[in-house]
């Protein structure tokens, strides 16, 4: 009996990203496999050391790969780190997709672009380095929240346009904007993810496949006609369509519904399933997501400028019903005190 204990590892100690308890986890689990906390039930890891990075929690799951929460111990900072699959290490087009979202990133320098700090492999396992992100999605917001208020859905589509647009000027397309693909960091700002699917804009290669997520993806590319930054700032637009009235914009029995009301369906304006939605607001995004991409505005600018004309407007008419309630109220300092703020 005391044989078996003294060949059994200590103690580990780490910290529970449920509860916030500092807990032990046996010595003896596997790195990067997970137990109950004994105190909220929520999954501990047994940390990993990969070079300098200690890989903490799993954050995300996705088909390419893990991403965990992890340390830089040498510049001492949290970063997120993406491992991927072992079983597709030997597919080309696999390997082709995890190079290609790390070139698209690592070439772009933009405030809600993910920063790719380096990309390598240490005793066969290809994993990327980035900068954290790892308070949500937008995704995830929808799912809690229901649907996002007003303002916050103007500010997530101002900044992925401009976002975009840089992608752009890089002759980048992102061709999978989704909700699940804009994570927010510590300090609330939206961060573009997930450019496997990235498209040099260039590129005349013809592709077998039609890539995108169906709830959110463009009739053109649907249709297998050519698609260009107009297919991504459709995908946005029902991104924030579906953020701001917690609906998907076209909602059907099955996928090749969904797929063929994104071709034959005229769009319900946001206003029309969320009255409380503002009209500027309604008609920028219903622009665009024209069936005809020339339909929708002709750059990332014109959009960038439409929403934050929307933006502006939707802060007006709030500041007048404040004002508005204020006097009504007998209280004409507080329609200021809420200007100020």
């Amino acid at each position: 009996m005391s044989e078996l204990l003294e060949e059994r590892k200590p103690l580990k100690m780490v910290t529970c990203g449920g509860c916030g308890a500092k807990v032990f986890i046996s010595g003896d689990l596997a790195p990067l496999a997970t137990t109950p906390c004994t105190k909220c039930e929520h999954p501990l890891m047994m940390p990993m050391r990969l070079r300098q990075f200690e890989m903490i929690a799993p954050i995300a799951s996705g088909g390419m790969g893990t991403v965990y929460r992890a340390f830089d111990t040498t510049l001492e900072r949290e970063v997120a780190v993406k491992l991927m699959k072992h079983e597709l290490a030997q597919d080309p087009q696999a390997l082709e997709g995890f190079y290609r979202e790390a070139r698209a990133c690592a070439a772009l320098n933009h405030t809600n672009i993910i920063h790719i700090y380096t990309f390598d492999e240490f005793e066969g396992q290809l994993y990327l380095v980035m900068e954290l992100a790892a308070c949500g999605s937008v995704d995830g917001r929808i799912e809690r929240e229901g649907r996002l208020p007003e303002l916050d859905v103007l500010d997530i589509g101002i900044k992925v346009a401009s976002a975009l647009e840089t992608a752009l000027k890089h002759n980048l397309l992102h061709r999978d904007i989704k909700p699940g693909n804009i994570l927010f960091n510590a300090d609330g700002e939206p961060k573009l993810v997930d450019f496997g699917l990235a498209r040099n804009t260039q590129s005349e290669a013809e592709e077998e496949s039609v890539w995108g997520t169906p709830y959110y993806i463009a009739p053109e590319k649907i249709m297998r006609e050519r698609d260009d930054f107009l297919s991504d700032m459709y995908s946005l637009a029902g991104t924030l369509y579906h953020a701001l009235t917690g609906h998907v914009p076209f909602e059907a029995p099955s996928i090749d519904d969904v797929v063929a009301a994104h071709i034959h369906t005229p769009l319900t304006p946001p206003n029309s399933v969320v009255p409380s939605v503002t009209q500027p607001t309604s008609e920028a995004i219903a622009q665009c997501m024209a069936k005809k991409p020339e339909d929708r505005f002709e750059s990332y600018d014109e959009l960038i400028m439409v929403l934050t004309s929307a933006r502006s407007q939707f802060l007006i008419d709030h500041f007048r019903n404040q004002a508005s309630a204020s006097a009504t109220a007998g209280q004409p300092g507080a329609a200021k005190k809420w200007w100020r703020r």
